[in-house]
């Protein structure tokens, strides 16, 4: 082998060592092959009352166990949103209450359900959302404080107090409290994609997941 055929080779081997070390640089992050829950967790995971963003006959459902006190509940919400718009009729979102920041969050999902009950629950949660470090970052609110917020967004708050308190209010709080302990949730907000829970935790890793299950729907 002469030295020009030697010089050669070198270089083909530098440029094939270049593009795989560019391959594995750019390619996309793998998705995790989380399985779903398991059978008894699976009913705790969706209940038939829970709040839907979306279409409602979507194939492919983002489950948020969702504090409104949170802040990176409120921080991941633009992220959902644009998920949502993404994927288009494909994709919905389910809301389950975890009300771990006190009665701050129950106040909060109060209101929100008030507002289900006025048909105004998404414009109730931008504001609350928008509005969070009004009331959700110093201890209890103002007394008040939540509905005056609600009220800026269509709901009627003289109305929204007595639906506060309503029996089927109270029931969807309890049951959902019970519903975070059988999933054993521990934080907020938490994500499950057509049954399958988001790990590692990440914007990336719940893009991908929902493109992995839009995919397999054939959507």
């Amino acid at each position: 082998m002469n030295r020009r055929t030697t010089i050669l080779s070198v270089l083909v081997l530098a440029l094939a060592a270049f593009g795989a070390a560019a391959w594995f640089a750019t390619r996309p992050a793998p998705v995790a092959q989380t399985a779903a829950v398991p059978p008894e967790q699976a009913e705790a995971l969706l209940r038939p009352y829970s709040p839907i963003l979306g279409p409602k006959e979507a194939p492919v459902t983002i489950v948020e166990f969702f504090d409104p006190a949170c802040e990176a509940c409120r921080a991941f919400h633009p992220i959902v949103k644009d998920i949502m718009a993404e994927h288009g009729e494909a994709v919905r979102v389910a809301i389950r209450y975890t009300p771990f920041h006190g009665d701050a969050s129950e106040e909060a999902i109060r209101v929100l359900e008030a507002a289900r009950m006025q048909g105004v629950f998404e414009p109730v949660l931008e504001v609350l959302l928008r509005e969070q470090p009004r009331w959700a970052s110093h201890g209890e609110p103002a007394p008040g404080l939540i509905l005056e917020i609600a009220a800026t967004a269509g709901l009627d708050p003289e109305e929204a107090r007595t639906q506060m308190l309503a029996p089927d209010v109270v029931a969807i709080l309890n049951q959902d409290r019970a519903d975070v302990e059988t999933v054993d949730i521990r934080g907020t907000p938490t994500f499950f994609v057509n049954g399958r829970p988001l790990e590692p935790f990440g914007e990336a890793a719940l893009r991908a997941l929902v493109a992995e299950e839009v995919a397999a729907t054939g959507s």
